[in-house]
């Protein structure tokens, strides 16, 4: 609690005039030497991630970086250190606020391996695609080289990885129960979701003097209590409406509390109830403060940042971004490839899917900036010289929800709804396309505009509400084809992912078609994404999906196989293997054999997968659709390309595991087993050692 002797001075958020910057000359200080080149002696905030520093606002760290630059602080950045040692933590020399802590854009665990547990080739986020820049689970060895190079300096972390991760939650690659990240790394303060206001509001308050407890006030944080203070709260309990006089803070007074880390791991019926509680209290204007005991101490979680208003929008995306990787790399960045000439409009998402981690880390509420903030953006895109006059995605989480929202605010400040649109559009949703209309028209008649494309995936259950919209996509802004998410074709699977029913989208193909043709452009395709092995899934439901695409003539190139993400609803169902909103049991493909069938019924007219296919088939007594008819999924023989794939495949395994296993010294090669020498790190495995069947 704050002393009485010591008055703070909060802010008003990001309504507090931000210094107005000139256009970005050079991207924030990523050496010493360019820290020394500002005239800076000292800096107050050293941002670490471990991500590729890209000045551009797809990216977390320019954000928040370029937010407390305009508040007034000195920020440098600390990109992909060497984990392995604290001195690189210490090249900015002490910083005067805080270290500011992430893992990245993305989990650590996700970016690096696969849902087979397989390790990535390649790291989207790294120079040149490189693997092995970041370590796993990257929050915790960054937090603690930043203990271990300045103690005493506040850490505080944020990002997807930390917010997914700050209560128990089940860990998909040690396949545990995991306590809460903000124990493990003992940063003293956790920012979860979009941080721009809470990180702006750390710094303000660590300046005037506040002590690291003095931020437990703020909203959109989470903190750990040590056994002292736990067992203090423990004592007092609950106390409903804080009206009773009480030694605890504010925030203690009126809380929720959750299943213990002990009960969750040890009870998977207590596991869906906290979930259940969790994902009810994430309306910003609703929440109760969480608490989760662990062991003697305890997880506190505040309620999440009020959104951003448009005007508070427009700031942080008009700040002074060169949009380029920092000049240090020599190597292409895959991520800043991609998304170099996009224009974000919205944040938030209120689809709810529960297998997405966007809604849980963005929030329900749609944030959008205003058309003003957007077309300037464009129109410094189109005096770039390098630009070559094609935007490549105008959007957001989801392309179709800019200014969208709830017309009955009173309504919105009450509801626990997770989705707005499942199991049917709210009635007080405002659907209305007419703003993002007007800007899609308006930014692609921008002199220097050739082509403005919207590759966010759409919300077909809301296009097909806006025929207009829906021409006007077909018209201008689809190159070629355009992607979409139905994920499945079973209606319980869709129910439990809060998606819309497959008729939705074949009714939206129809349109799409229909709008194509009439735009004279009839070879404009949708490409479909589904899921395979998602909770509730079984091979029957995987079947039916493989007909749907025969049928309908998709051949998808890439399958998208469920990852239990930390945090997400889904992730729940995978885990205790009930709904945590009705207890019921949902199937889950837990076995990585399991998996493998599902995933190869969605590509079963790959030659390489015949076998696969033909076990699935056999083991849901579906041996109708084997045999040479119009209506089979694969023919009664195997053709010869899937037996050479067989063949293939027996021979790499057996050269891995019985010949030339043993490596060659004479030829540079390290010493120990060929192949397994170069494998990483593999997520549940006990030992680097292999062992035989039995277990010895």
């Amino acid at each position: 609690m704050t002393p009485p002797d010591r008055e703070l001075k909060p802010s008003r958020r990001l309504s507090l005039p931000l210094r107005a910057a000139p256009a970005a000359e050079r991207p924030l200080p990523m050496t010493p030497a360019e820290v020394a080149d500002r005239g800076w002696d000292a800096v107050d905030v050293v941002f670490v991630t471990g991500d590729a520093y890209v000045d551009h606002p797809s990216f977390a760290m320019a954000i928040l970086g370029r937010v407390l630059e305009a508040a007034g602080f000195r920020v440098a950045i600390l990109s992909q250190p060497d984990w392995r040692s604290c001195e690189p933590w210490r090249q900015f020399g002490r910083p005067r606020l805080f270290f500011a802590v992430s893992a990245g854009n993305m989990d650590s665990l996700i970016n690096h391996y696969t849902a087979n547990k397989k390790v990535r080739n390649d790291d989207a986020y790294s120079p040149g695609g490189r693997i092995g820049l970041r370590p796993d689970r990257a929050t915790l060895p960054y937090c603690h080289r930043a203990r271990e190079a300045y103690p005493g300096v506040p850490i505080i972390v944020g990002g997807v990885e930390a917010s997914l991760r700050r209560l128990a939650h089940y860990d998909y690659w040690s396949d545990t129960v995991r306590r809460s990240i903000l124990l493990d790394c003992k940063a003293d303060l956790l920012c979860y979701g979009m941080g721009e206001t809470t990180i702006v509001e750390v710094a303000r308050l660590l300046k005037q003097g506040a002590t690291v407890k003095d931020l437990r006030r703020l909203r959109g944080v989470a903190y750990a209590l040590g056994a002292k203070e736990a067992r203090l709260l423990a004592a007092a309990g609950p106390q409903p409406g804080g009206s009773e006089p009480s030694p605890l803070p504010p925030a203690f007074r009126d809380y929720l509390l959750l299943p213990s880390f002990e009960q969750v791991k040890a009870d998977k019926y207590a596991f869906a109830e906290a979930t259940r509680l969790i994902h009810l209290n994430t309306n910003p204007y609703n929440a109760k403060t969480l608490v989760q005991f662990h062991d003697r101490e305890a997880v506190v979680i505040n309620p999440p940042s009020l959104p951003l208003s448009q005007q508070e929008m427009d700031r942080i995306y008009d700040l002074p971004y060169t949009r380029r990787p920092h000049p240090s790399y020599t190597e292409p960045i895959p991520a800043y490839e991609m998304i170099k000439d996009s224009v974000t409009i919205m944040r938030g998402c209120f689809g709810g899917c529960t297998f997405c981690s966007i809604t849980a880390h963005q929030g329900r509420v749609i944030q959008s900036r205003s058309p003003e903030s957007v077309l300037r953006e464009i129109r410094s895109l189109a005096a770039d010289p390098d630009f070559k006059g094609i935007i490549s995605d105008v959007g957001g989480p989801t392309a179709n929800m800019y200014q969208m929202g709830c017309t009955r605010p009173e309504v919105e400040a009450k509801c626990k709804r997770l989705s707005c649109v499942h199991p049917t559009v709210c009635k007080l949703l405002g659907t209305d396309h007419g703003p993002l209309l007007d800007l899609l028209r308006r930014a692609r008649s921008e002199p220097g505009i050739r082509k403005v494309l919207v590759a966010s995936g759409i919300r077909m259950d809301l296009a097909e509400r806006s025929p207009e919209y829906l021409r006007e996509l077909a018209a201008h802004h689809v190159g070629g084809h355009l992607k979409v998410a139905p994920e499945h074709t079973d209606p319980t699977v869709l129910g439990l992912m809060k998606k819309p029913t497959i008729d939705s989208f074949e009714r939206f193909a129809d349109a799409f078609r229909r709008a194509s043709e009439t735009a004279r452009k009839p070879k404009q395709y949708l490409v479909p994404y589904f899921i395979a092995s998602h909770p509730g899934s079984d091979l029957h439901a995987m079947i039916d999906l493989a007909l749907f695409l025969k049928r309908h003539g998709y051949r998808p190139d890439q399958v998208q196989d469920f990852i239990p993400a930390p945090f997400d609803i889904a992730t729940c169902m995978y885990y205790t293997g009930l709904d945590p909103f009705t207890k019921r049991p949902v199937h889950v493909a837990r076995g990585l054999r399991d998996r493998k069938l599902q995933r190869a019924l969605m590509q079963f007219f790959k030659p390489e997968n015949y076998f696969l296919v033909r076990e699935a088939l056999i083991r849901a007594g579906r041996q109708d659709l084997i045999g040479n008819g119009c209506d089979c999924l694969i023919p009664a023989q195997p053709p010869k390309e899937a037996l050479e794939a067989r063949r293939r495949q027996a021979r790499e395994v057996a050269m891995a595991d019985h010949y030339h296993a043993v490596t060659n010294p004479a030829r540079g090669e390290p010493a120990g087993e060929r192949l397994l020498a170069n494998r990483g790190y593999r997520p549940g495995r006990a030992t680097a050692r292999r062992r035989s069947r039995n277990g010895v």
